[in-house]
């Protein structure tokens, strides 16, 4: 039985331990994309926990869907992501960015060219988005082009490259929560009948070539990718009707040789256990609303090689010290998770003495 205490090695990089914080939305970026002026001190005040995975960042305008998150295409995103790489080193913690292309899943008011959303398919995903002007309903995407969507894969790439040239130690490319990587994968969201729509092959093809052009861009251990198997969210609802697409793009994804997958999965069946055979490599699971006595539970029983914490790991900067002592944790501020720029629910939660 393997404790969650023991070292781990993911991607060449050594870890102290079984576990990593999540990548969590915090809306407190520049209004350019540059990383906000406390992004360094909010990331290495948790590189205790070893491995951190960096809130969704958009590879592009067009991935752009919430107020106020990070890019990682120009050279000042490059710059303010170095100020939180150096930081995170310097305090012993590793970084990995995620790249989030939101897909439909975006309003024009919150992006810097104020367009139509892009999906693969011209499907809206009745959901509303939050803007300067309130709450307003997401509008209808217009489908990608056969020649935006090979845009579309290099900006990944791209943004990779970009990251790592940041001081990134690997990038995570999201697949899951109904963003435009999952939106190709669910057939609620995907209706084309081109190459990248229809069967179970065509609708894994974005998502596959995506991967192995970040792995082109910048290798295979510093490439990772987070799935959502089954999870309801952003108006996609695969159910466990798509098992058998990720079964197959776990086989794909494994023989690339990345860093790691990344799950987040809320069921209790055991497709978990197919996707971990499937896929061969490290898994990084993440369950959301995990209680304090079930960390580790699933290092334990050997579902996963390494868990990662969300909320937690937001409220508690010194987690790990926490979870080891026994001592009690900070309550979240849910209230402040997206809000201002400002350390109130950002970098203010207090830690316990070191004595």
């Amino acid at each position: 039985m393997t404790d969650i205490w023991s070292p781990f090695t993911l991607g060449g990089i050594t870890l102290p331990h079984r576990l990593a914080m999540a990548p969590m939305t915090r809306s407190r970026a520049k209004p350019d994309g540059t990383p906000g002026d406390l992004a360094p001190e909010y990331y290495a005040q948790r590189a205790s926990l070893g491995l951190l995975i960096s809130k969704g960042t958009q590879p592009s305008e067009d991935g752009q869907g919430y107020l106020a998150t990070p890019g990682i295409y120009t050279d000042e995103h490059v710059a303010g992501w170095r100020k939180v790489t150096d930081a995170v080193h310097a305090a012993d913690g590793r970084l990995f960015i995620q790249l989030m292309h939101v897909g439909r899943r975006s309003h024009p008011d919150n992006t810097p060219h104020h367009n139509q959303p892009v999906a693969p398919s011209a499907i809206a995903s009745g959901k509303a988005m939050f803007t300067m002007s309130g709450m307003q309903p997401v509008p209808q995407p217009r489908a990608l082009q056969k020649e935006e969507i090979q845009q579309t894969i290099a900006d990944f790439a791209y943004a990779a490259k970009r990251a790592i040239e940041a001081g990134a130690d690997g990038v995570e490319i999201h697949g899951a929560n109904g963003y435009l990587v999952h939106q190709f994968l669910a057939p609620d969201s995907n209706h084309r009948t081109d190459e990248y729509g229809g069967t179970m092959e065509r609708r894994a093809r974005f998502a596959i070539d995506v991967v192995r052009a970040v792995v082109d861009a910048v290798g295979p251990q510093k490439t990772a990718i987070r799935l959502s198997p089954g999870v309801a969210t952003g108006g996609i609802a695969e159910g466990q009707d798509n098992d058998e697409l990720y079964r197959y793009l776990a086989v794909k994804l494994g023989k690339m040789g990345l860093a790691y997958i990344h799950v987040l999965y809320t069921r209790t069946d055991l497709f978990l256990e197919d996707m971990r055979r499937s896929f061969g490599g490290p898994l990084i699971l993440n369950r959301p609303g995990r209680s304090r006595e079930q960390i580790g539970a699933d290092v334990a029983e050997g579902l996963a090689d390494i868990e990662a914490l969300g909320v937690m790991a937001l409220a508690n900067p010194d987690l790990v010290r926490r979870l080891k002592t026994g001592a009690t944790l900070n309550d979240p501020k849910p209230a402040l998770f997206y809000a201002g720029g400002g350390a109130e629910g950002y970098t203010d939660y207090p830690v316990i003495d070191a004595a």
